[in-house]
């Protein structure tokens, strides 16, 4: 211990004993100003410590709070469940099913060329596409990125076993359509497709996310609002390697309506069948509301495959296919009517009294006309037809004269009377309007007047003239009906998921023929006489009464020089065969085109009589009155 009167060392000298010496004043003072500046720095930067907590906790509080949630919290969405499609007897053709889904949440990845490494080694993916594929998303600002869709068990059990290699990686439920019948009613029902870029862009999708799956064709793009449903989401929280650790809360998406359809089950596939290995279409409709029974196209195609995603080999065969299966030819495809169009000749022109169903017109089997003979497809000629005659054994050379004594004026409006040369306006996909040609028509098209010929061959539906399936069932419905042209419809009730009716069809007149009962009755006899003893006795039934009219629609001219001549299948002409049965109670109306088979009376017309036998052999149809 120190004495009282001994000296007390400062820490100066405690320095200098430090040191082995005695400092000088200068020294001391040098080093007290060193040691000053130095407790001035480190009192500048808790000062700084001090402001910088001050500005995280009390002004970035509430942000950095946010931040650090959403490092811990997911938002996840959830997609809805589309509504289902339904015949009119509620069998399901369209439904959902679950599929997981493999997506990379973009912000929990540190190292993209590495996790796409993997995943590509797991998936047995090429690396490349997949790092660029993830590397694009992220530079699009998107926040997570589907890798793969329908993942098979052991993918998916490979995926969660190595889950802490795999930063950002998750496994989700999307729900996926199911259609139940293979094939069937393909181009009614349509198929779905991601959304695309150019889609997302331009704003006619606003509640729509990249990745979403929307209609693409059919039913699924025309009632898209409908079968979509309103999407939910929820909050859960995930770990550092973004695996879920339990749900905060969530909002329930809303399923999609369901869409019950007017089509009979056992029709359309029996329509379907007939057209098996063939090129054509079938359509059926109650001529006493429009609504539409069967609608066949053929050749199908799969949906799966579209909404499992096509290759791009895929997609060319199909793309290249000569027989175009993606084409919906019930509503798109424009053929001469051919023959059946002597069903509009003849209403036309007892309406305009050219002719009464006793007038007599003789068929020599050719008829000058200018500078060219046109001939009937009898070369020797039917004598001399009255209008029963001449529709029972479709004689060209009467309607030739018909056609000469209407003039293409009237021709045309009496076509458009009968609905054709526009849409029916089918709740479906876009339909082409065919063609009613008149003067007007042909000079700004071709810049050239009209002919007499030309009218000759509208006539008989030849020339300028085109119609769909879909028109010519309606022309043979107006007939069967009394003369009124009915809207026809595919939809005839949507029904939300509460049971709420959202939609509900109602027969629609969208014109009336304005003609007399007793020139419809004489028409409706003259399609009764065809196939009981005409054209189409192909088509007659031992229980049912048919009534019908057969057509022959010219692809090519034949060589009439050498008729023998074997011509490519694909010059053959189109077979077409319009009906509707009971004959005395019509309940369904019928058109079939068979591309390049020859006569309607020989390839369409069994056709239609199958398709009629399964509508009408049914108990509870045949039981309607």
């Amino acid at each position: 211990m120190l004495r009282p009167n001994e000296p007390r060392f400062s820490g100066f000298k405690l320095l200098e004993s430090s040191l082995g010496g005695v400092m000088s004043p200068e020294e001391q003072e040098r080093l007290r100003r060193t040691f000053a500046r130095i407790a001035l720095i480190i009192l500048c930067l808790f000062g700084l410590l001090f402001l910088r907590l001050w500005f995280l906790q009390l002004l970035q509080g509430e942000e950095m709070q946010q931040r650090s949630e959403h490092n811990r919290i997911r938002l996840q969405d959830l997609p809805p469940w589309r509504g289902m499609i339904l015949d009119h007897q509620g069998q399901v053709l369209v439904a959902n099913r679950p599929s997981y889904e493999l997506v990379v949440v973009l912000e929990d990845v540190g190292n993209i060329p590495l996790l796409a490494g993997r995943l590509a080694h797991l998936l047995r993916l090429d690396p490349q596409p997949l790092t660029a594929q993830l590397q694009n998303g992220k530079k699009a600002g998107l926040h997570q990125v589907r890798v793969r869709a329908d993942l098979a068990w052991d993918e998916m059990a490979q995926v969660e076993t190595f889950q802490p290699e795999l930063p950002g990686v998750l496994i989700q439920v999307q729900p996926k359509r199911e259609y139940r019948h293979k094939g069937m009613a393909c181009h009614v029902l349509g198929y779905l497709g991601e959304l695309s870029d150019v889609q997302l862009k331009s704003g006619k999708f606003p509640d729509y996310k990249m990745g979403d799956y929307l209609g693409k064709c059919g039913l699924e793009l025309a009632w898209e609002k409908y079968l979509r449903g309103q999407r939910g989401s929820r909050r859960i929280e995930v770990d550092a390697y973004g695996r879920e650790l339990g749900q905060l809360d969530s909002l329930f998406p809303t399923p999609g309506a369901n869409i019950y359809l007017s089509l009979n089950n056992r029709m359309q596939r029996e329509a379907e069948a007939c057209l098996e290995g063939q090129v054509g279409a079938i359509v059926a409709l109650d001529p006493r509301t429009g609504r539409v029974l069967a609608l066949a196209s053929s050749p199908t195609y799969s949906q799966e495959a579209f909404e499992r995603g096509l290759s791009n080999q895929e997609w060319q065969r199909i793309n290249h296919d000569k027989n175009h299966p993606l084409e919906n030819r019930t509503l798109k495809g424009q053929y001469p009517p051919g023959s059946t169009f002597k069903i509009v000749m003849a209403v036309a022109g007892l309406e305009e009294k050219v002719i009464t169903p006793s007038t007599l017109i003789n068929c020599t089997g050719a008829m000058p006309v200018g500078n060219h003979v046109f001939h009937c497809w009898s070369k020797r000629g039917h004598g001399p037809m009255n209008l029963h005659q001449a529709m029972v054994h479709s004689c060209d050379i009467y309607f030739y004269e018909v056609g000469r004594r209407l003039g293409i004026d009237r021709i045309n409006e009496w076509s458009r009377r009968f609905g054709l040369g526009a849409p029916t306006s089918l709740d479906l996909d876009k339909e082409m309007p065919g063609l009613a040609p008149s003067p007007a028509w042909k000079r700004a098209r071709f810049h050239q007047p009209w002919h007499e010929g030309d009218t000759i061959l509208v006539s008989i539906g030849q020339g300028y003239n085109l119609a769909t399936p879909i028109q010519m069932a309606r022309v043979v419905a107006a007939i069967a009906n009394g003369g009124i042209v009915y809207k026809p419809f595919l939809v005839e009730k949507v029904e939300s998921p509460a049971g709420e009716i959202l939609y509900q069809a109602k027969p629609q007149a969208q014109s009336r023929l304005r003609a007399s009962p007793a020139n419809l009755e004489a028409v409706r006899q003259s399609l009764v006489g065809v196939v009981n003893v005409g054209t189409a006795k192909a088509a007659r039934l031992s229980h049912i009464q048919v009534a019908g009219k057969t057509g022959t629609a010219q692809v090519v001219a034949m060589d009439r020089d050498n008729p023998q001549k074997k011509r490519a299948r694909r010059m053959e002409d189109h077979a077409w065969f319009v009906a509707y049965a009971p004959a005395d109670d019509p309940r369904v109306a019928v058109a079939v085109l068979v591309e390049h088979a020859g006569h309607g009376g020989s390839e369409a017309a069994p056709l239609a009589s199958r398709v009629i036998n399964a509508y009408l052999s049914e108990p509870k149809v045949a039981q309607v009155k």
